[in-house]
């Protein structure tokens, strides 16, 4: 094996994020879709420096201050951070270049993105009505020289720093402050336009146009504002007083978090010098401290809403009942009788829902227990609990206080939940619980029937619509049987964690999956050294952890054949020369976000299947309960072995996962175009035309 074995993980997911801005870029995307790229790249970028850039900051504030413990690191972050600095200049560079390219291609199609220079008379009369009726009131300025402590400047929000004059002195100047109230009134505003034609202005511009009347107090002649943000360290500290609740100390972390200390600030690369120097000085930051020159416009993650005013639409594909489901009036019915799999999002969300509204009216049904780790803002995941509750059944829901940037909005379902009678689980102290599990139970006389599903996905029907995910429904008693071990450890956890160990079906975090996954893995390597066929293939979002990267290797040294489709980070250098057979490894980024998490091992010859909710982390493994369940029906499985395949097929949305993070396009000459997303949306369509159907490729 070479020295460098692995990649670093931070630089890896900045390889990923580059992917996204490669659909951006890409001309043969909807011009709708490549702004909504570009607004995922800032999203997740800002998700970015808010908690690994924030992590890496207080690494090296303890390796400053331990000199002694610094050997226990096992990589420099500040040689991290600068490689991260460097990384993402460059891509904010291509991301400049990126939106000129799109500001063209809009012009093309009648679409300007006006700012308030360009204005028409027409046009300036309906942005000073518009701001006097909707948005003055939301306007607070701040002279921020006057102020002893600059303001509490919220992570999520933009500002402009305004900079005030009179022409005839250059040293009679001032400097104030304005949030945009993007939240309050929204980020876009279409102004009147010529036919044909379509004009929009940004919010913050419709305030710079009216600083002459928000600031006519001070007689200035001169104005001028520059956007610029900042992001903040989003780690919750969770403080050990024992006279508090778990629930008091999420809410205590929740406002501390906006107290966060600063991890990167982004300006408009125009911006007054001594502006600029300023804001540096009363933020406490200094050169070190990720300063992001940028364009005019920040926030960009408002983008993935920009309007829809292109003379071509391109309605999405809308998802289908599963035939098996369309002959039965109840999905109940179909999972007694066979197991049955979900394919979000071209299956319809709709039967997970039909599945809890149908137990909470059934008058037989006694219980249902859930896991919510992610819930959409008007679940009707939450309604049939809800009205399961009402209806006197037992309804127990895991609701993960700890789900990053969904804290509040779980404290919120929390009360409501409760409130209706469901006995809310809180989860385990140190531990995220992130399996996606249900329950459900019911009476026939003196006989209990059992049936539920696991998920490699949130039970939020918004993101179904565009998250590619899978959900096994059963009755399998085995499952269900680590199902009621699993929650019964989610309720008594205090008791110890002996019930998660005794699950025999499903593989779970934290106490059997990496073993049974370890397991698997060397049983391939004996059959590869027995001259027996091997074969792994490992479909993630994300692959760093060390120990089973390393297994990895040791299988492809012993000649096992390896494939894997990971989207996010990918830790493992797959070419190697000592490999017998080269590791191949492929991400694919489209308009779905690829979120299911497959396994499947050649076991010689009798397949081991698995879905699960883990990714292949250390903080999966050892520090979330998570679940595989492995697929026991024979057509489920050629179903899923068929999509697996066609996405290894992929030669328009995939790249190559290399040594060098090059992503490369993937390309196979003189083959047909297969686009994953499409070929697997017309595979499943076809079942339903013609059950039984394969794909034609």
């Amino acid at each position: 094996m070479p020295k460098k074995q692995f990649i670093q993980r931070d630089i890896s997911w900045l390889s990923f994020n580059a992917r996204v801005l490669q659909e951006a870029n890409d001309p043969s995307v909807p011009l709708k879709e490549r702004i909504r790229f570009l607004g995922i790249f800032s999203n997740n970028s800002d998700e970015f420096f808010r908690v690994r850039v924030a992590t890496l900051k207080r690494m090296e504030e303890f390796s400053e201050k331990n000199k002694k413990l610094n050997m226990h690191l096992e990589e420099d972050p500040q040689k991290i951070l600068e490689q991260i600095q460097t990384i993402v200049l460059q891509q904010q560079n291509e991301f400049n270049r990126i939106w000129a390219g799109i500001l063209r291609e809009l012009k093309k199609e009648k679409i300007f993105l006006v700012d308030e220079k360009h204005l028409t008379k027409e046009q300036q009369k309906f942005v000073t009505v518009y701001f006097d009726e909707q948005v003055r009131s939301n306007v607070i300025p701040l002279m921020i020289e006057s102020l002893p402590q600059l303001p509490y400047l919220r992570d999520k929000s933009i500002y402009l720093g305004v900079v005030m004059r009179r022409q005839s002195s250059a040293y009679q100047q001032k400097y104030a402050l304005i949030e945009v109230p993007s939240k309050a009134i929204g980020r876009f505003v279409l102004l009147p336009s010529k036919p044909g034609e379509q004009h929009i202005i940004l919010l913050e511009d419709v305030i710079r146009f009216n600083l002459p009347n928000i600031f006519s107090y001070f007689d200035y002649d001169y104005f001028d504002a520059y956007v610029f943000k900042v992001t903040k360290d989003a780690e919750i500290d969770i403080d050990n007083d024992l006279s508090t609740t778990f629930v008091e100390k999420m809410e205590k972390g929740l406002k501390n978090r906006r107290k966060g200390k600063p991890v990167r600030f982004v300006y408009d690369k125009e911006m007054d010098s001594g502006l600029l120097e300023y804001l540096i000085r009363r933020l406490s930051l200094s050169r070190k401290s990720n300063l992001i020159p940028g364009g005019r416009i920040h926030n960009f993650r408002h983008f993935m809403d920009f309007p829809d005013v292109f003379a071509t639409k391109k309605p999405r594909r809308a998802a289908f009942t599963h035939p098996s489901l369309q002959k039965s009036a109840r999905v109940t019915d179909v999972i007694l009788k066979q197991d049955l799999m979900l394919h979000f999002p071209y299956h319809s969300f709709n039967a997970l829902i039909d599945l809890l509204r149908e137990a909470a009216m059934d008058p037989d049904v006694i219980s249902i227990k859930i896991t919510a780790y992610r819930l959409a803002p008007d679940s009707t995941i939450v309604n049939a609990l809800i009205n399961a509750a009402r209806n006197n059944k037992e309804v127990v829901v895991m609701l993960e206080l700890k789900a990053r940037f969904d804290e509040e909005a779980n404290l919120v379902w929390k009360e409501i939940l409760e409130e209706e009678g469901v006995k809310v689980l809180l989860g385990v102290p140190s531990m995220k619980v992130h399996a996606k599990l249900c329950i459900i139970k019911k009476r026939k006389g003196n006989k209990t029937i059992q049936y539920g599903f696991v998920s490699t996905g949130n039970l939020n029907e918004r993101t179904a619509r565009v998250y590619g995910d899978h959900c096994l429904l059963t009755a399998n008693r085995h499952v269900m049987a680590d199902i009621n071990r699993i929650f019964h450890y989610l309720e008594h956890w205090k008791t110890g964690i002996e019930h998660l160990r005794a699950c025999k079906t499903l593989l779970v975090c934290p106490t059997g999956m990496r073993k049974g996954l370890v397991s698997l893995i060397n049983r391939e390597i004996k059959n590869a050294k027995d001259k027996k066929p091997a074969a792994i293939t490992v479909k993630v979002n994300s692959l760093s952890d060390v120990k089973l990267i390393g297994k990895l290797y040791e299988a492809a040294l012993a000649g096992v054949e390896i494939k894997m489709i990971v989207r996010g980070i990918f830790c493992a250098m797959p070419f190697n020369k000592k490999f017998k057979k080269p590791i191949s490894a492929i991400s694919i980024v489209d308009e779905y976000l690829e979120h299911a998490r497959v396994l499947i091992f050649h076991n010689g010859g009798k397949e081991k299947i698995y879905l699960s909710s883990a990714d292949w982390m250390v903080r999966n493994l050892d520090h979330r309960i998570e679940a595989a369940i492995p697929v026991m029906d024979r057509d489920i499985c050629n179903e899923l072995k068929e999509i697996i395949h066609i996405q290894l097929r992929d030669n328009v949305k995939a790249r190559l996962l290399d040594n060098e993070l090059s992503n490369y396009y993937v390309t196979f000459a003189g083959k047909k175009k297969v686009r994953s997303q499409i070929e697997t949306y017309l595979y499943l369509y076809q079942k339903i035309i013609k059950p039984g159907a394969v794909s034609s490729n």
